[in-house]
């Protein structure tokens, strides 16, 4: 018999756990084996060394944006389905630049969200056939920026007006060093050598916008 499918949820609405918990439950070929409804918690069940083969990952969590979490699942061998009431062009590639193997909206019927945790799970992508389509005809063009997390365009906006380390850790409440391992990871996404380079695309980037 294979072996069932191991999916952690991630969501702050205990209503929505409890539905999509429901019909988990329900499939025989996987199973439910955390709830959790915050990035915090996460982060701990990770530093447990806990192991699923799934998660779907909500986007608004109360103390973190979800695609800030998605390069952590992904190190730690997930697959990351986003869990989200947002269907924008915007938010759908950053998704897709951040990485995550699937997108579903919580609109979605649940054999279908079944469906897409199937399909992430023996290693395809899962997105909405209107998504595909799009994607299909070169309708999500993505910036230049795209491949950056949310936190790391944060703090390519203050390189960009030419703050330093210590003032944007203080601005987002983060040490130093953060910043600093932020910076390296957005110089080596963007192939960029130094924060001026980086501050100069995102000028550019402001232009080609408006």
């Amino acid at each position: 018999m294979t072996k069932p499918l191991d999916v952690i949820l991630v969501d702050d609405h205990p209503l929505l756990r409890m539905g999509v918990a429901g019909y988990i439950g329900q499939a025989s070929d996987m199973r439910l084996c955390a709830e959790l409804s915050n990035a915090a918690d996460l982060r701990a069940w990770l530093a447990r060394g806990e192991k699923a083969d799934v998660v779907l990952l909500d986007r608004s969590l109360p103390d973190a944006d979800g695609l800030d979490l998605v390069s952590e699942l992904r190190e730690a061998g997930l697959k990351v389905i986003m869990l989200t009431i947002a269907d924008t062009d915007e938010e759908i590639s950053e998704a897709i630049a951040a990485g995550v193997d699937g997108y579903v909206l919580k609109s979605t019927e649940p054999a279908q969200v079944l469906a897409a945790i199937r399909n992430v799970g023996e290693g395809q992508s899962s997105f909405p056939l209107s998504i595909m389509q799009k994607m299909a005809r070169g309708e999500l063009q993505q910036h230049a920026l795209s491949a950056l997390t949310p936190r790391e365009l944060e703090i390519v906006t203050y390189v960009k007006e030419g703050l330093s380390n210590k003032i944007i850790a203080y601005k987002l409440n983060l040490s130093e060093n953060t910043v600093r391992n932020h910076l390296r990871n957005i110089m080596e996404k963007l192939g960029l050598r130094n924060r001026v380079q980086v501050a100069t695309l995102a000028l550019k980037e402001d232009r080609r916008r408006h």
